[in-house]
């Protein structure tokens, strides 16, 4: 690894920096904070108006324009004056007391280091695929908003994930354009002698260099890692190459790069966190390498170090299928990280093979990634309620014996950056009625405050809305269709495709199985009928990319083209391909109706359908993820029982018969009916139900500030508290655990005596130490839940007279009301300590019957 440079500063390359003003510029550009705040696009409209239409992108902008086009529009003074003062805002913001310091001032966080695999924060910046970029983008930037301290670490793919095309045959292409880094708003990491920041990774009979980079998310640091260095044999400049392509061995050599290159940079960069976020299983590597510096700066053995570290380790999952995890041959673990396991970390091979598995003796078990950062976390989470109670299910055997809902996953329901997301016409009507700083921390007043905008002004607000998508639906497809080598003819009718004032459904999402994406194609001749019907027609948008890999779906999207091609059909449905960032915001801000069709319990939560509500879009969608706890009648509309089918064909049909019926005659009809001054009174009270009451609740504020009290808060004071005096409490939460695995088997109950009157019922019950101390166990009588009543944990109190000719022996007592019949209730024994998560960190658990 390189000496430590603890002054980092950007260098622009080639850049006319001597320029009066261009490194007021350069700030501005670098801030992705103009990803989602407005104010600095008059500067790159001032710029190059033509560009920046096309790419959005501030640094290219600022970077193709010629030295004298940014001399003269700096001589401005008017522009000058302009630049000058969104810098000051820009840095007075970034200094002003947020909602954290505000909220949380004295707290003993300091630093939460947040590690994905992807971020979707801006088209300028192709290093995302969908959902978890998604999630981790819009937390990044909720978190710079509530100004809670985080820092992010990624990677930096040389072609991101792949871009899409439709060619005549209808068929998904696969296109890999390569990231200039130079025309990313993204700058090298160099010291204070100007040399690049580069770290040393070792491999398997060579070392990787990796580059550095910082991204800027407002208050937000985001590092991204990559191996196209120089230094580097041709094979190893690609483990960077692209998000999720190749096979295991490339992936477990990224994961690496994340989760140990990433966590050793932030050491370098003298950073040190007090929680470590890992947002979703691929960066778990991070807490092997956190649990190895803590060893270095304490001392301490790798069990201690992860018994400190792992209670400022968060694990969020999002995946809702136990097959969606990373998992590795044991040998392939073996060749990457058996030096690293024995030289750093001080334990064998098979004890690192073992975090991973289920059963640690089954030598042919891969290495599961999800297993290792539960085994490395203090705390873990799903993504929305259905989908903590899915994870627990997952779950269930690494916790065995334990009841299914003790397994220790929360949910904290994912949100979207409504700053994002919103359209300019959105942001007017929210700012009307709920001010400008909204979004900013607490959210008690929205749903009041937005209900006092008239009928007029928001069905106003829909059908400029509306407008917006169907005139920039008719360029992107006219480009696309000329791009594709279209006739002529062709690309002039889709310059007039689609009528602002007909009903748009917005369909668009990654294409998979499981997502049903052609459930609206089960009957195609009804599905036209709904589209072509005279006086209420309908129209459909639709976008998304299959995998390459993933045959079915590419099949799914082949289907649509193929419909869509019918001449009836393509007046009234479109496919939008090359489904991003950009393309998702114009769908989203403009769609009536946004249809999500997943076969439940499989879309762990699903944000597509959240970034509709601040725009007025109402949802339809079937009964998982977010939709599951986020449905009433009132805000939207349902498909599905709540129940889980599986893979059947026929309740597959059974939905699709559901999906048609609530068009047909709830959603079309309440559209279409409209009062004596053209406004459809009756869909505005559902529009506006949805919008007060569900915009709020699943805003991306709203869940960085549930992360923050819930986890971060609580870790960083753990994690605090184990690492005081060199790791003494991390010695004696291994002790303890020792204590209890070679005692355990011998814990045994002796006789159970019970009396019940019409009141309540007494138990008492003999329990066998085997010379464990009383105080490192609890024994409890337990019940499980009925009539959807949380079940009964009763602690048991220990007899000061116990039976003292039988060493090792205490007789444990409890009294509980008579409501439930005694055969329901069963002691147990678990263990106890006061700073360790049971069963998270130790699954025992022994039952008297």
């Amino acid at each position: 690894m390189s000496a430590n440079p603890r002054h980092v500063h950007p260098v622009y390359d080639l850049l006319p920096i001597e320029i009066d003003g261009f490194e007021s510029l350069a700030e501005l550009a670098l801030d992705l904070r103009s990803s989602w705040n407005h104010a600095t696009d008059v500067v790159w409209r001032g710029l190059d108006e033509e560009l920046w239409e096309i790419t959005h992108n501030p640094w290219v902008v600022l970077q193709t324009v010629s030295r004298q086009r940014i001399e003269h529009v700096l001589d401005d003074a008017e522009f000058r004056s302009r630049v000058d003062e969104l810098l000051n805002a820009r840095r007075e913001t970034a200094e002003q007391p947020a909602w954290f310091q505000q909220t949380h001032a004295e707290s003993p966080l300091k630093c939460a280091a947040y590690f994905c695999m992807e971020y979707m924060l801006s088209d300028a910046l192709p290093i995302y695929s969908g959902g978890l970029g998604n999630v981790a983008g819009d937390q990044l930037k909720a978190a710079s908003d509530l100004g809670v301290p985080v820092v992010a670490v990624g990677l930096l793919y040389q072609q991101g994930y792949f871009r899409q095309a439709i060619d005549a045959a209808g068929q998904q292409q696969a296109l890999y354009p390569y990231n200039d880094p130079g025309q990313l708003p993204i700058r090298p990491l160099r010291d204070a002698d100007g040399e690049w920041l580069r770290l040393k990774i070792s491999l398997p009979g060579y070392s990787v260099w990796l580059r550095a980079w910082q991204v800027q998310v407002g208050r937000v640091n985001l590092y991204l890692l990559d191996s196209n260095d120089a230094g580097d044999f041709p094979e190893h400049r690609g483990i960077t190459s692209e998000l999720y392509g190749g096979g295991p061995d490339l992936r477990l050599k990224q994961e690496m790069i994340l989760g140990i290159g990433g966590w050793r940079l932030l050491e370098e960069l003298g950073i040190v966190p007090d929680v470590c976020h890992l947002n979703e299983g691929h960066a778990a590597f991070a807490v092997l390498e956190r649990a190895r510096c803590f060893m270095e700066t304490s001392g301490q053995p790798f069990d201690v170090a992860l018994a400190v570290t792992r209670a400022g380790n968060l694990f969020t999952t999002h995946t809702a299928v136990e097959a969606g995890f990373d998992r590795f041959a044991p040998d392939l673990i073996e060749l990457y990280l058996k030096r690293y396991a024995q030289e750093r970390l001080g334990i064998s091979v098979r004890d690192l093979l073992a975090l991973g598995r289920l059963n640690p003796d089954d030598d042919a078990e891969p290495f599961n990634m999800a297993y290792l950062a539960i085994r490395g976390s203090g705390s873990v989470n799903g993504v929305s309620r259905l989908h903590g109670q899915v994870s627990r299910r997952i779950f269930e055997p690494l916790f065995r014996n334990w009841p299914e809902w003790e397994v220790p996953v929360g949910h904290v329901t994912n949100g979207v950056h409504m700053p994002s997301w919103d359209s300019a016409a959105a942001d007017d009507v929210w700012t009307h009625s709920c001010g400008k700083n909204r979004w900013l921390g607490t959210s008690e007043t929205l749903e009041c405050d937005i209900c006092q905008v008239s009928d007029e002004q928001l069905w106003q607000f829909r059908v400029d809305s509306t407008h917006a998508l169907v005139d920039y639906a008719r360029h992107r497809l006219s480009r696309q269709l000329a791009g594709s080598g279209s006739s002529p003819e062709e690309v002039e009718e889709a310059k007039h495709l689609f009528d602002p004032n007909t009903l748009t459904l917005g369909f668009a999402r990654r294409f998979a199985t499981y997502k049903r994406p052609n459930l609206l194609l089960h009957e195609p001749d009804r599905l036209l009928r709904l589209l072509t019907n005279a006086e209420r027609p309908v129209q459909l948008i639709i976008a998304g990319k299959a995998h390459p890999a993933d045959r079915a779906g590419q099949d799914l999207i082949r289907q649509w083209i193929d419909f869509i091609r019918h001449p009836v059909a393509r007046r009234h449905v479109i496919f939008l391909s090359d489904y991003d960032m950009s393309l998702t915001e114009h769908l989203v801000q403009g769609s009536d109706v946004w249809v999500n069709t997943p076969r439940r319990p499989w879309e762990a939560s699903g944000t597509s359908g959240m970034k509709v509500l601040v725009n007025g879009g109402i949802n339809l969608s079937e009964l998982d993820g977010w939709w599951a706890e986020a449905y009433t009648p009132e805000v939207g509309w349902a498909i599905g029982d709540g129940q889980e089918h599986g893979d059947d064909p026929a309740w597959d049909a059974n939905e699709a018969e559901q999906l048609y019926n609530v068009l047909e005659n709830e959603v079309v009809p309440e559209f279409y009916e409209r009062n004596e001054q053209g406004i459809p009174t009756k869909w505005l009270a559902r529009m506006r139900a949805s919008m007060s009451r569900l915009t709020p609740q699943y805003s991306a504020a709203r869940t960085v500030r549930e992360y923050t009290e819930q986890h971060y808060l609580p870790a960083a004071i753990s994690f605090h508290n184990r690492s005081t005096l060199g790791g003494t409490v991390g010695t004696n939460i291994v002790h303890w655990e020792r204590s209890l695995r070679e005692k355990w088997s011998s814990l045994a109950f002796g006789e159970l005596r019970i009396s019940s009157n019409n009141d309540e019922h007494h138990f008492e019950v003999d329990v066998y130490l085997d010379g464990l101390d009383p105080n490192s166990v609890r024994i409890e009588l337990y019940a499980d839940g009925v009539n959807g009543e949380s079940p009964v944990r009763q602690e048991m109190n220990r007899f000061d007279a116990s039976k003292s000719s039988e060493p090792d022996w205490a007789t444990y007592q409890v009294t509980v009301t008579a409501m439930r019949p005694v055969a329901d209730f069963t002691p147990r024994i678990v263990p106890k300590h006061e700073c360790v998560n049971v069963p998270l960190e130790l699954d025992l658990i022994r039952w008297q019957r």
